[in-house]
């Protein structure tokens, strides 16, 4: 049994996967994805799925769309003390930097709880630091929502009387194009095709993980926004405002709404899945939420591609 079919059985058997990590998830994003596994005994300690390409001659190893982590992740031993877990991660991870194929050029964005810089340093990546805004979700939904700026709570109050919030799938490609009209206005190329969209969201809706709010006044459609979980957190992916619409508290309403759903749902986070913009990075942390930080992983040895991305 080779790495790809071992790791399917084990997504079959293991539900702390993290969602984009899942077989079925990177079955949709496309088929030439491999993965390194590492193991402790006979159960599997890390994994570390990557998709493979070439451009130009070049070989990368990248991100993939609508996918914001990759990179490795471990699975602690059950009885392992919290004074080794750092240890057996970073024991793990240089196991599987071994397995990973030679390319020129990666850019590969991990899970925010993954701390092993130097590590990676010394592995030969440039590390740049991101960051998203994580909500934690133990609290009673009242004392999450008193967390909120106090404009974000009365947009809520306010749309609670004017709006409808309902999950409607047949309008994923009215939520594509208000993403498309969103990034027009700010000159800024779209990264995704409806295609890739509607693949992902149809291996998630199979696997009953997944929602599409759309906020309606008056019958109108005023916002939607795309909603996916895992066992333990949930993410807001892709959103979008109705050009035709004037309402504005919309997307505050709808995010609401996916975070009262993932409290309902008994998740224990609600990933924003962050920004690097000021005006969105302003508009999330006023839910209350956490910043947090999440390694990038980047290598350039490539001259060809060098020079591609300076005349891009």
């Amino acid at each position: 049994m080779n790495n790809k079919h071992a790791y399917k059985a084990f997504c079959a058997e293991q539900n702390d996967v993290p969602l984009f990590l899942k077989d079925w998830w990177l079955d949709a994003i496309g088929n030439n994805w491999d993965v390194a596994i590492v193991y402790n005994g006979d159960k599997i300690a890390g994994v570390w799925p990557y998709f493979t390409e070439e451009k130009i001659g070049v070989k990368i190893v990248r991100d993939q769309v609508l996918t914001p982590y990759t990179g490795p992740y471990v699975f602690y031993p059950h009885d392992l003390k919290p004074t080794k877990r750092d240890s057996f991660q970073h024991d793990t991870i240089s196991q599987l930097l071994e397995q990973l194929p030679q390319a020129k050029v990666w850019h590969i964005s991990t899970f925010p709880e993954l701390k092993q810089t130097g590590l990676f340093k010394y592995a030969g990546f440039n590390v740049e630091p991101r960051q998203t805004f994580l909500m934690p979700l133990e609290d009673r939904i009242d004392t999450i929502f008193d967390r909120l700026h106090e404009d974000h709570r009365r947009k809520i109050r306010k749309a609670e009387l004017e709006l409808s919030i309902e999950d409607e799938p047949q309008l994923l490609k009215d939520l594509w194009e208000y993403q498309k009209a969103t990034l027009d206005n700010k000159d800024v190329r779209m990264h995704f095709s409806f295609e890739q969209l509607k693949a992902l969201y149809d291996a998630s809706s199979k696997r009953d993980c997944t929602a599409l709010w759309v906020a309606r006044k008056n019958g109108q459609v005023s916002a939607i926004i795309w909603h996916v979980w895992d066992r333990h957190t949930a993410y807001y992916l892709v959103g979008g405002k109705n050009p035709a619409s004037k309402d504005y508290r919309a997307m505050t309403a709808l995010l609401w709404h996916a975070i009262t759903e993932s409290k309902i749902m008994e998740k224990k986070t609600f990933d924003f899945e962050g920004s690097m913009d000021a005006g969105v990075e302003k508009f999330f942390r006023n839910f209350g939420c956490e910043r947090t930080l999440y390694l990038v992983l980047k290598k350039n040895t490539s001259l060809r591609w060098k020079l591609k991305s300076l005349l891009r």
